[in-house]
């Protein structure tokens, strides 16, 4: 059902290029798009029929904005720089957490080669990418045999061991021309883009003078050179004998799903491949071009001085957004190079659906089934609540966070009980849902379709209690009831609270499961953590004369509290405390009151 709001906001969209943003009830952005025309495009989502995502994504959508801009380009841009800054859930977020190192000429008086994964292009030359660290460090091993330049970070006042093995020039304390520097610098440019080869000639003509002039050992020194050479720089199969950096790229896509695969060719050779899967709600082609406006605004993805794409895309609007070569090859070896990304993309998704299935059941299947279960609609985010105390002492609580059926566990949250004194859960559970839901109105934060509590009718009540009579809120509460062996054995709701019907070997329960186990796991964990502070604490902490290191010493030499209550005062002295203080020690634990 579409609301009149949304109606009334259809009729007057323009026929003109921009950006959407979709809305949910609580005014949260939830989705970005792009449209070359925003009343077709805007209006599809409301009409006709879709595929499950894309369902959920429309039933979450309760308002919407737009924006609209002069050009294709200028929608492109903006749909990526709101993406950035608004996060939306049902978007594409490509969050690259992989990144390649590269080596870097610094652009220091007295310049360096190092391994980084950064890149800063004001502060030196850049390399690679590498496949992986280990090939980057024998490159970078290989040319520290050949050009001297400095290592060390800080300029020493003396020489080092490198100077001695002739891997540095010493500027520490000799006086070295900067022509020296700016040659070594171009002649390393040239050897890391492709004139390695060049360089081994040399090397075999000074090879083979020393060995002219029987100079074996010079010349041995030489042959190692080259070997190393051949090994480092020619262990890759050379693809393209123009030795260009380039990325090439290829999509599919099947069933409301993108698979992109890039291919990192650097110096003519393919070095790595990375590929990304996620859904997608516009057209093929323009999540494409999404994918790719993200994937060089990541620090990590250095533009190549080629772009390979497939056929189908937009290659002006591309070449336009990078600002480097963009080509859509027809024929030939780059041809194949497309067609094999195509490929591995097609793969990917076949392979990934069969997971994809079983993971759509257990979570978002699993998060309808529990709305169907209690007539609401599908919770997608759901906060669950557990005390833990031991006979009320150090009490806890700990709240954990689902969404669409999968832990968020940057959301998740630890509360140490501070008015309740006693085991008392009825009055932890009011103390801590005050705190949370106080805080989130505060802050007007997002708040959950559905919470959960640990425990039974009464902890059920307490919470309702705090929610409806103090802030107003009609939040849907459950219960998560136990079994005598501490399993999830009911689901508790309404007013008066009854058990729900759940079949047990549904997938509604298995994730009722799953969040029981999580909460119970986050709460034991932080209150063991906790106790086990109050512990070390009170014993220790508060005799005379006990400080950190003395704590640390006790612990380490006996190895818990109870063995240093049983130790005496001789055994004290003997693990490194003062005749006098091991007396306080001893007189302390004896009689702690």
């Amino acid at each position: 059902m579409v609301s009149q709001k949304i109606r009334e906001k259809l009729s007057l969209l323009p026929k003109q290029p921009g950006c959407y943003q979709m809305k949910n009830s609580q005014g949260q952005i939830i989705y970005v798009g792009k449209a070359k025309n925003l009343f077709n495009r805007v209006h599809s989502y409301f009409s006709g029929s879709h595929d499950a995502k894309t369902q959920r994504l429309v039933a979450d959508i309760a308002d919407f904005e737009y924006i609209v801009v002069s050009s294709e380009i200028e929608s492109l841009l903006l749909e990526i720089n709101l993406i950035k800054k608004y996060e939306p859930r049902y978007n594409i977020m490509l969050k690259d957490d992989k990144s390649y190192p590269y080596i870097k000429l610094t652009s220091e008086k007295y310049p360096r080669l190092i391994i980084t994964r950064k890149v800063n292009r004001r502060s030196g030359k850049y390399f690679g990418p590498y496949p992986n660290v280990t090939a980057a460090n024998e490159t970078k091993r290989l040319l520290d045999r050949l050009y001297p330049l400095r290592k060390c970070h800080t300029l020493p006042n003396r020489v080092c061991l490198y100077y001695h093995i002739g891997q540095c020039l010493a500027p520490c304390v000799n006086d070295i021309p900067a022509e020296t520097y700016q040659n070594m610098a171009e002649d390393i440019t040239h050897f890391l883009n492709g004139g390695y080869q060049d360089v081994k000639k040399i090397l075999k003509e000074k090879m083979l003078n020393e060995a002219e002039q029987l100079h074996f050992e010079k010349a041995k020194e030489f042959r190692d050179q080259i070997q190393h050479i051949e090994t480092v720089m020619e262990k890759q199969k050379i693809v393209f004998n123009d030795l260009d950096d380039r990325d090439v790229f290829g999509y599919a896509f099947d069933k409301g799903w993108m698979c992109v695969q890039v291919f990192f060719m650097r110096q003519g050779k393919l070095i790595e491949r990375a590929a990304s899967m996620f859904p997608f709600y516009q057209e093929p082609e323009e999540d494409f071009l999404t994918f790719i406006g993200q994937f060089y605004s990541h620090q990590n993805h250095i533009k190549p001085k080629e772009v390979l794409i497939p056929d189908h895309v937009d290659q002006q609007l591309i070449e336009q957004m990078l600002g480097i070569s963009v080509l859509q090859p027809q024929r030939g070896r780059k041809k194949d190079l497309v067609n094999m990304a195509i490929k591995n993309g097609q793969i990917a998704l076949k392979e990934k659906f069969a997971l994809i299935e079983r993971d759509e059941k257990r979570t978002v299947g699993a998060v309808e089934q529990l709305g169907e279960a209690l007539d609401m609609l599908a919770p997608r985010r759901i906060e669950t609540f557990d005390n833990s105390n031991i006979q009320g002492a150090d009490p806890v609580s700990a709240m954990v966070v689902f969404e669409d059926g999968r832990p968020k566990k940057s959301d998740y949250r630890k509360y140490r009980v501070k008015t309740v004194s006693g085991p008392d859960d009825y009055a932890t559970m009011k103390e801590v849902v005050r705190r949370r839901y106080s805080r989130l109105l505060k802050e007007g934060a997002v708040l959950p379709d559905l919470i959960l509590i640990d425990g039974g009718k009464g902890q059920l009540s307490a919470a309702i209690d705090v929610l409806e009579n103090e802030f107003g809120l009609y939040i849907p509460v459950c219960g998560l009831a136990k079994d005598d062996k501490h399993r999830t054995a009911q689901l508790v709701a309404g007013d008066p609270p009854s058990f729900v019907p759940l079949a047990r070997n549904s997938q509604a329960f298995y994730l009722l499961q799953r969040i029981q186990d999580e909460v119970h796991r986050f709460a034991i964990t932080f209150h063991r953590q906790v106790h086990q502070k109050e512990m070390l604490h009170s014993v220790l902490d508060d005799i005379p004369g006990i400080g950190a290191q003395r704590k640390q010493a006790l612990l380490r030499n006996f190895g818990s509290i109870k063995k240093i209550r049983e130790a005496s005062s001789e055994m004290l002295r003997e693990a490194g405390l003062p005749q006098k203080i091991a007396e306080t020690v001893k007189k302390y634990l004896d009689n702690p009151t």
